[in-house]
């Protein structure tokens, strides 16, 4: 269990992840106890295990997070919560994110992706993490809140940067922290929101988007949501939408520039699609992204080598027994996806980056990159749309080269590529 108090936080945030769970999982087998961030913990590193805490017996574990990311999201967003009202809005939160609801997107998300990539041809040497979260905050906006006039849009920008950067900084009331800032300017993402709504009442502009759904819902009493509610759920979702897309993106960049016969491969898929677009005057359309075959498995294959979300935080509501071992009311349990997607039991050769392998269909709960149950992401469609727009426009129009060391991993909580890629794009027709 480590130190008093600080158990073992210091190792699991200073150390590779997969070091860190594997060495755990070889020295205790696939169940064993640690203490992380003042919680005793159970991590779970098997995939029917997942599958007992996230769908058979989920009632009985309940989504926890710390105090001070529960206040900085807001204490109404859906992942906090059981029962009704997190059915009630996941249910929102799965029909304005389905495949039915996002394909209208498409022209939208492609404007927003060929703007990115023509401001980053024209920029020397950028960080594609910051870049990719830029774009992903743009999709999410549209996505979430439709079309939204650029006062609104900058305003909600300079302050969900804010409240970005102190999310995972220590929590202190002292002024001027990271984390005070923070908290100040998540206030003023519920009054920036509030103004939005009000606005759309009064114009009775209320649309088919998230904020829209929200806005109209109202409970078997009749009653709607608070702007409040309204405020929680729209940033909850657009927190949970930003940094784990633009970590896999990031991660996709890095292994198609590793992989140059696979990007090869990519890029003449994409250029048939190309083509028949009329060398790419014309808009690419939903049918044609549920085409990108191999495109899409070089997006499974990177969500199962970089396993962006390494683990979710369940709590035990009573004491739970599984598998002979006793799970201790209130003790924070850890399925451990990254574990479970390195397993060359479910994955042979695990760590070769090899989207063939998804030729054939993983054997159940083996695959989990959007966790599963209840409380499995309900954006995922919108993640996977998002990043085949800009991978089309990227292969077909850019070209990009890593500049500096091509190894290494940090983690801010998220892993991605060493000091967030730093490369350098041009457009395919200029000379580098």
């Amino acid at each position: 269990m480590g130190w008093p108090y600080i158990g073992e936080t210091l190792q699991f945030y200073s150390q590779d992840p997969n070091v860190f769970f594997s060495s755990k999982q070889k020295r205790y087998g696939e169940i064993f106890k640690t203490h992380i961030l003042g919680c005793p913990c159970v991590m779970l590193a098997s995939p029917e295990a997942a599958r007992f805490v996230l769908v058979t017996q989920a009632h009985l574990f309940k989504p926890t997070y710390p105090k001070s990311k529960e206040l900085m999201i807001g204490p109404s967003a859906l992942f906090f919560h059981q029962g009704n009202y997190h059915t009630r809005l996941r249910k929102l939160v799965q029909s304005s994110l389905s495949p039915d609801s996002i394909r209208s997107l498409v022209p939208d998300i492609e404007a927003i992706a060929v703007s990115a990539l023509e401001s980053w041809a024209g920029s020397g040497i950028i960080n594609t993490f910051h870049e990719m979260k830029k774009f992903s905050f743009d999709v999410g906006i549209v996505s979430i809140l439709g079309q939204l006039d650029d006062y609104y849009k900058e305003q909600l920008k300079k302050n969900y940067y804010i409240v970005d950067k102190g999310y995972n900084s220590f929590p202190t009331n002292i002024p001027g922290t990271q984390y005070d800032n923070a908290v100040l300017a998540r206030k003023r993402l519920s009054q920036i929101l509030s103004e939005i709504i009000c606005e759309r009442k009064e114009k009775k502009m209320v649309g088919k988007e998230l904020l829209g759904g929200l806005m109209n819902s109202k409970d078997e009493k009749g009653q709607p949501l608070t702007d409040d509610q309204i405020a929680d759920n729209i940033i909850g979702v657009l927190f949970a939408a930003q940094d784990t897309t633009a970590s896999v993106l990031t991660w996709i960049l890095k292994f198609l520039h590793d992989n140059p016969k696979l990007l090869e491969a990519v890029k003449a898929e994409q250029k048939a699609i190309y083509k028949s677009n009329d060398e790419g005057s014309l808009p690419l359309t939903w049918t044609q992204t549920r085409n990108m075959l191999l495109t899409y498995k070089v997006i499974l294959e990177s969500l199962r080598m970089a396993s962006i979300i390494s683990f979710t935080f369940r709590e035990a509501v009573a004491d739970v027994e599984y598998k002979g071992y006793l799970i201790p009311k209130g003790w924070k349990v850890m399925p451990l996806f990254r574990n479970i997607h390195h397993n060359p039991e479910f994955f042979s050769d695990p760590h070769k980056f090899d989207p063939s392998r998804f030729e054939v269909a993983p054997k159940p709960n083996t695959f989990m990159p959007f966790g599963t149950g209840v409380h499995a992401c309900p954006g995922n469609e919108l993640a996977k749309l998002e990043i085949l727009i800009l991978i089309h426009h990227l292969v077909t129009k850019f070209r990009w080269k890593v500049v500096g060391s091509q190894s290494g991993i940090q983690y801010g909580p998220f892993p991605i590529p060493q000091h967030g890629l730093p490369a350098r794009f041009w457009k395919e027709s200029a000379t580098y």
